[in-house]
């Protein structure tokens, strides 16, 4: 009988034709540990299937594909269930990574603060996109951003690192969630344990952002993020049938999701109206930081990477002085001032 491995890598999988050989042949550089790599495919129609039969006998790791429908949460419980190591690494099929010893000092990194820290511990890589040169300002931003201890930060592009005792007791992935299910699992970690930001970068694809479009994307997410922070994903329970495939995506048009999303609000109890928008204040104001951390990135590019004065100053000041239920008010109205504006130029 075989050692289990030292680290099982899920990776979630649908219609990966074009990137899954590049991917597998990224991770084949990874040296010093034994791993195995467990593709969850979500029901596949072009080659992917057909591309892994061709590749995995010639790959230096063992390789083990489970099918079943699509939905990234329960493919992902999937996979993890088919797990032989006590340490879990969640990936997404557009990752790569410059250092070939990531995953070892990754795993090494994870032991040692679960060693020394009171509270369990998951751990993140530091995330990069893959442009040639720099990346453009709003990606140096994403970059930045995904390496802060700050609620709302940590998303499955970065991978997650998790030993299994710590899945098993704060997981699995909710397989009812259409999106954000990495989101609603990281922030659940944060609350009961702690996460770790690991010493290698990870390089993600930018390719839905340059195929949808960086605005749309962006207004898509933060829609998404803040119907999480307050507990109504159900809301955009049609974006399940609606959002395309990766490999099917252009241009992203909004409307068909945001007018749903307006009939749904309007549909709701005046009560249950108020307590949405009322939270939703909150998870704005919250999030205020965002903009004078901003303003930091910018800062530390023209100044050659040094200082930023301005979340700083944001946590000392101005973040207090808005933590108050008239300020959480008045960001529920510019959100809604907000939503209105977007919904009538998608309608053009």
């Amino acid at each position: 009988m075989t050692h289990p491995p030292e680290l099982s890598v899920v990776v979630p999988l649908f219609n990966e034709e074009r990137a899954i050989a590049s991917f597998l042949n990224e991770l084949a550089l990874q040296q010093a540990i034994d791993f195995e790599v467990i593709l969850s495919d979500g029901g596949s129609s072009d080659g992917t299937l057909a591309e892994l039969s061709r590749l995995v006998p010639s790959l230096p790791f063992p390789v083990k594909v489970v099918t079943g429908s699509k939905g990234r949460g329960a493919q992902l419980n999937r996979g993890a269930a088919e797990a032989r190591s006590g340490m879990l690494l969640f990936l997404h099929a557009d990752s790569a990574f410059g250092d070939p010893l990531s995953f070892r000092k990754g795993v090494d990194a994870l032991e040692q603060a679960g060693r020394t820290s009171p509270l369990p511990v998951a751990g993140h890589f530091p995330l990069t996109f893959a442009f040639p040169g720099s990346p453009p300002l709003p990606y140096r931003f994403y970059g930045e951003k995904a390496a802060l201890d700050r609620p709302g930060c940590t998303h499955g592009d970065q991978g997650f690192l998790i030993p299994l005792p710590l899945f098993r007791e704060l997981g699995p992935f909710d397989p009812e969630l259409p999106l954000m299910e990495d989101n609603v699992l990281a922030e659940r970690i944060r609350r009961q344990g702690r996460w770790i930001l690991l010493s290698t970068p990870i390089a993600t694809s930018p390719r839905r952002f340059l195929a949808e479009g960086l605005l749309p994307r962006q207004t898509l997410n933060a829609i998404l993020m803040d119907l999480a922070a307050v507990g109504r994903l159900d809301l955009i329970d049609s974006l399940r049938e609606t959002y395309r495939s990766q490999d099917r995506t252009g241009r992203l048009d909004l409307s068909p999701l945001l007018e749903n999303l307006r009939m749904r609000i309007a549909g709701l109890p005046p009560a249950e109206r108020r307590d949405l928008w009322r939270k939703t204040g909150r998870y704005v104001r919250l999030n205020a930081w965002q903009i004078p951390f901003f303003l930091d990135v910018v800062m530390k590019k023209a100044a050659g990477g040094k200082g930023g004065i301005f979340l700083s100053l944001h946590d000392r000041l101005v973040g207090r002085l808005l933590d108050n239920g008239v300020a959480d008010l008045a960001a529920s109205w510019l959100v809604r001032l907000w939503f209105r504006l977007v919904l009538r130029r998608c309608r053009r």
